[in-house]
């Protein structure tokens, strides 16, 4: 029984919660007039961002950056990692402070704008290939396994729900508005919309096809990680102007979802060490650190700093392009941007930590419950 609680909220947490907020939003506005929901929901979100959007910005920084030397110059780690890390802990934050540095220094949303469609095209991708982490993980945590069409199929319909959802709806070319920056967008003609609606619904009858068979063949399918993972895709992605009230939780849903995959990794990893020969602190602490860090970090970047340079460096009527906050606007869609690059680092299976993922850690104290898998570690490939 216990098993079973713990797997139901793995399951829920890790995305499989959002169908069940659809018919409970629809409740909502049967009994609330819609403006007033809105509001409450709305209200709700951005004060929830403190504890969940904004740390999971920043817990990638402190995964990232934990014994980069090492990580970044050993030659126990393989050297297309080791430049993925020059990448995207070196080169990718220096060009974009530079081109953010540029945009405040010149006073100009032209050239910020670029780096904000940027960020759009970018989201969709992260949403999307998070899913196929949460499906590949949990499903080897049950002991299941894909074959390589399989997995190929399941990534095909990853990058084409990407495409899709992005590309729609078609969108006019002109002055679009993002965190009180006004920039010049370009179009997105529904011919694209199109193209990309069937190339997504190609890889949905091929993906339809190759689980039939895997059912067929091996009798069962791990449902909870595919329910996670279509969710990821078509909830978040796909349909995310589907439910006017859910619209809103979208961020905090993927902010949960990747939390829980942190304090998975962090849990076991302490878990595994706090006994001999290491020794080291216990899992509780290790968690309980890493979550107070991520919190003040996530404050530092998105509330306090950037707070503090809009009232000191910028004058009350504004910047002419840039509006009445452009550091918090360039902090957003930097930090943002960065954190893409440094997730698809840090969530592969090169990278050394994500066995920890699926590992099955010491035998827990009275009264912890055990994360367990039945699967090598190496099968945690969640951003390939």
């Amino acid at each position: 029984m216990r098993l079973s609680r713990d797997r139901l909220l793995e399951w829920l947490a890790a995305g499989a919660v959002t169908p069940l907020l659809l018919p409970l939003s629809w409740l909502v506005r049967r009994v609330v007039p819609l403006d007033d929901a809105e509001l409450a929901i709305g209200f709700l979100a951005f004060h929830g961002a403190h504890v969940l959007n904004d740390p999971h910005f920043a817990v990638t920084y402190l995964l990232f950056y934990d014994d980069v030397r090492t990580r970044a110059l050993s030659p126990a780690v393989a050297p297309w990692q080791r430049a993925r890390y020059w990448l995207a802990g070196l080169v990718a934050p220096l060009v974009l402070v530079g081109w953010a540095g540029y945009a405040l220094a010149t006073q100009r949303a032209s050239v910020l704008g670029p780096m904000v469609q940027l960020m759009y095209l970018a989201v969709g991708w992260h949403y999307a290939k998070q899913g196929f982490g949460v499906v590949a993980v949990l499903s080897a945590r049950r002991g299941a396994s894909f074959s390589p069409l399989e997995r190929r199929v399941l990534l095909a319909h990853v990058y084409a729900a990407w495409a899709f959802s992005w590309a729609s709806p078609p969108q006019a070319e002109g002055e679009y508005e993002e965190r009180g920056v006004v920039y010049w967008a370009i179009a997105r003609p529904e011919l694209l919309m199109v193209a990309t609606g069937v190339v997504l619904a190609a890889t949905t009858i091929a993906l339809v096809v190759v689980l039939a068979s895997k059912a067929r063949r091996e009798g069962t399918l791990p449902w909870g990680p595919l329910l996670a993972y279509l969710a990821t895709l078509w909830l978040w992605g796909i349909g995310s102007a589907l439910d006017p009230l859910v619209r809103y939780v979208i961020p905090a849903l993927h902010s949960l979802q990747y939390l829980f995959f942190v304090g998975l990794l962090r849990w076991n990893e302490g878990r595994a060490e706090e006994g001999p020969p290491r020794f080291g602190r216990p899992a509780t602490t290790r968690v309980t650190a890493l979550a107070v860090g991520a919190l003040a970090l996530g404050w530092a970047l998105f509330r306090g700093i950037p707070a503090w340079l809009d009232h000191e460096l910028v004058p009350r009527e504004g910047w002419d392009q840039l509006g009445l906050t452009p550091f918090f606007a360039t902090f957003y869609v930097v930090v943002n941007l960065h954190h893409y690059a440094m997730d698809a680092v840090i969530w592969r299976r090169e990278h050394a930590p994500t066995r920890w993922l699926v590992a099955r850690p010491p035998e827990p104290a009275e009264g912890v419950t055990e994360f367990s898998s039945d699967e090598d570690a190496t099968a945690a490939d969640t951003r390939r």
